[in-house]
């Protein structure tokens, strides 16, 4: 009986796609804003002869979701919902060695801003310039006042 119920289950899952269900997750893709901050991270990191950092959907996933929470919040901080990122990057199942994030508030649209707010500041300097970091996630979500957060998380990957 378990091995009916079994095949009948499978045979059920193999005519879903063809009942109009899709195949495939869309594709990922770094909003205009996103590609801003990172075209800008990477030319930094250029500059200091370091390698680029590659965007990751699952970091970028964290930092989208961080960024929303924030701007539904209105709360610029490393810790909300009594979670922190490295809770946040687990539990999206990314498996790092190292991880860090920055997180900025802006008035406005201005990627070139906010990364020289980051370049400027000690701690953010280190993230964006860290050569341990090998994958980038980004997220940019603007509140219902107009101003705008930004994450980034930073993380190498434990390839294991």
């Amino acid at each position: 009986m378990k091995r009916s119920l079994a095949l009948t289950l499978f045979g059920a899952a193999l005519f879903l796609p063809a009942a109009g269900y899709p195949t495939e997750q869309p594709k990922f893709a770094l909003s205009d804003q996103e590609k801003a901050v990172l075209e800008l991270t990477n030319k930094a990191r250029a500059e200091r002869q370091l390698p680029p950092l590659r965007p990751s959907s699952v970091l970028s996933r964290v930092a989208r979701a961080h960024s929303a929470n924030m701007a539904r919040k209105g709360e610029l901080n490393h810790v909300l919902d009594d979670t922190t990122p490295a809770q946040r990057v687990q539990a999206a199942g990314y498996r790092f060695l190292r991880l860090g994030e920055n997180i900025a508030l802006w008035p406005g649209e201005s990627a070139a801003e906010v990364m020289r707010l980051w370049l400027n500041s000690p701690g953010h300097r280190a993230n964006l310039l860290n050569p341990d970091y090998k994958e980038i996630g980004l997220g940019v979500s603007r509140d219902d006042k107009g101003a705008v957060y930004y994450t980034q998380v930073f993380a190498s990957p434990n390839e294991e």
